[in-house]
């Protein structure tokens, strides 16, 4: 497998991005997934963002932002990531769960503790002038 399909919820507020670190990982990460079977993306990451950090998305809410390719971090060379985002209110109070070790409000100016493609949306939400 050359290509890992995801889906990332993309939450801002006061200028930051809501991201993820999952236990014994170091990269922060856009919070989401992968779809199971059947699945449409509206279902895959309310499923993984309820999974992660306890709160429901809301569907009505939901909207595209982009799609993001980049080097899988902790895979081959070669093996890529296209990550869907999807930008969604959510109803409930954000708390780790799962796999999550913590969570994190970051800027551009945390990067460096991102992981490639997190990166490549961090730069393209300050194109849009989403995030500091």
């Amino acid at each position: 497998m050359n290509s890992i399909d995801k889906l990332a919820w993309l939450y801002i507020e006061n200028r930051k991005l809501l991201c993820a670190r999952s236990k014994g990982k170091m990269p922060f990460y856009s919070p989401g997934g992968k779809r199971e079977a059947g699945e449409s993306d509206q279902q895959a990451l309310m499923r993984e963002i309820n999974e992660e950090l306890s709160v429901d998305l809301i569907p009505e809410s939901m909207e595209y932002a982009g799609t993001f390719n980049a080097q899988a971090d902790g895979k081959p060379e070669g093996v890529m990531v296209k990550m869907t985002c999807y930008y969604s209110r959510y109803n409930g109070t954000l708390q780790p769960a799962s796999e999550i070790e913590e969570t994190a409000w970051l800027t551009s100016a945390d990067k460096s503790k991102s992981s490639l493609v997190t990166t490549l949306i961090m730069d393209w939400l300050v194109s849009e002038d989403k995030i500091d």
